[in-house]
């Protein structure tokens, strides 16, 4: 069965330009007898933005999941993008698609036996660092408890507490209340609440 491929192509300043991209995936995609759907192309975009600054990035991830393709092709992984979180985020969602990923850069190609055995290998790691980063965040958090400090937003003391009911009988707003005694206006919020007896 002939494979359909979205080809996404993407340079980070308006200077650079993607025909290179463009040429080598084109040519790609003829030797392999893939037909090409459609090209989506964010010029001038960083790969560190996310998808909702990326209109053609956003668009492509929206006809995977309408199938439109079989195979996403892609000059580079640092032109899908950046961060860690987010390529995993992407390759996750085509995986569950079951769609495929051409890398031309680094010779990936989930079409063949070796690529798919590479991409499940890029999603073990992916898990593993998810693993590793959730891990040092809970000893970070354990640690700080063993240490004395304590976590979560500060308690408002009693004299506060009333200097604020006091300015909040006064007339003043919760803004400026907040503003004047260097608390958030959640704070405010809830001691005002509680004078109207809510």
């Amino acid at each position: 069965m002939t494979k359909r491929i979205a080809i996404y192509l993407r340079v980070s300043t308006n200077e650079q330009t993607t025909e290179n991209q463009r040429r080598e995936l084109l040519e790609v995609a003829e030797r392999s007898g893939w037909i090409i759907t459609e090209i989506y192309e964010d010029a001038g975009i960083s790969g560190a933005k996310g998808r909702d600054k990326r209109p053609a990035f956003d668009k492509l991830l929206k006809d995977a999941a309408r199938r439109k393709f079989d195979i996403v092709g892609a000059w580079s992984v640092d032109r899908l993008g950046r961060s860690l979180q987010d390529l995993t985020a992407f390759l996750s969602d085509i995986h569950g698609y079951n769609i495929d990923l051409y890398l031309h850069q680094q010779g990936l190609d989930t079409t063949t036996p070796a690529g798919k055995a590479m991409f499940q290998m890029l999603g073990v790691f992916a898990e593993f660092e998810r693993a590793m980063i959730r891990d040092r965040v809970n000893s970070g958090l354990l640690r700080a408890k063993a240490n004395g400090v304590i976590l979560g937003r500060r308690k408002t003391n009693k004299s506060t507490e009333k200097a604020i009911r006091e300015t909040l009988a006064n007339g003043n707003g919760i803004l400026k209340t907040a503003k004047l005694h260097g608390v958030g206006t959640s704070v405010v919020q809830r001691l005002s609440l509680e004078m109207r007896g809510k």
